[in-house]
C-alpha cells in the first residue's frame, strides 16, 4: 500500500493499493483510525478498486455502514472511479445524494477528489 500526502498543509491522504482495504465496516473503522493516527489526517482518497464490489450493491447494506463509520469518526472520503457500469438506480441516487453532501464522495480523477475535500468543511 502506498500513502501520498496531498492538498494544503498535506491534510488528505491518497491511499493506492492492488488489494482490497475496505471489505466491511470493521475494515474502513480499521483503515480509518491507522490514517488519522499516523498521518493526522481526517480526509481520505481512495481508488474504487480498493472497495469491495459489495459496496456497490446497495442490498448488501455494506455501503451503508461503511459511510456511518466515516460521518460518525468525522473523516471525509473521495472514491476515485467510474461508475457508469453500474445500472442500479437506488445506486446512482445514493451517489447523487453523497455528492451534494459534505462527507463522501463519488468522483471521476484524483483532482477532483483533492478539490472536493479540500473545499469540504
Amino acid at each position: 500500500m502506498k500513502y501520498t500526502l496531498l492538498g494544503i498543509n498535506d491534510s488528505i491522504v491518497y491511499l493506492e493499493s492492488e488489494a482490497i482495504l475496505i471489505s466491511d465496516a470493521q475494515a474502513a473503522l480499521d483503515l480509518m483510525m491507522t490514517v488519522i493516527y499516523e498521518y493526522n489526517c481526517s480526509r481520505i482518497i481512495l481508488d474504487k478498486k480498493t472497495i469491495c464490489e459489495e459496496f456497490f450493491m446497495l442490498s448488501s447494506g455494506i455501503a451503508g455502514d461503511i459511510v456511518q463509520k466515516f460521518i460518525n469518526y468525522h473523516t471525509k472520503l473521495a472514491i476515485i472511479g467510474d461508475f457508469t457500469k453500474y445500472t442500479s438506480k437506488p445506486l446512482h441516487d445514493f451517489i447523487y445524494e453523497c455528492n451534494k453532501g459534505n462527507d463522501i464522495y463519488f468522483v471521476d480523477n484524483l483532482e477532483q477528489a483533492v478539490d472536493k475535500l479540500c473545499a469540504a468543511q
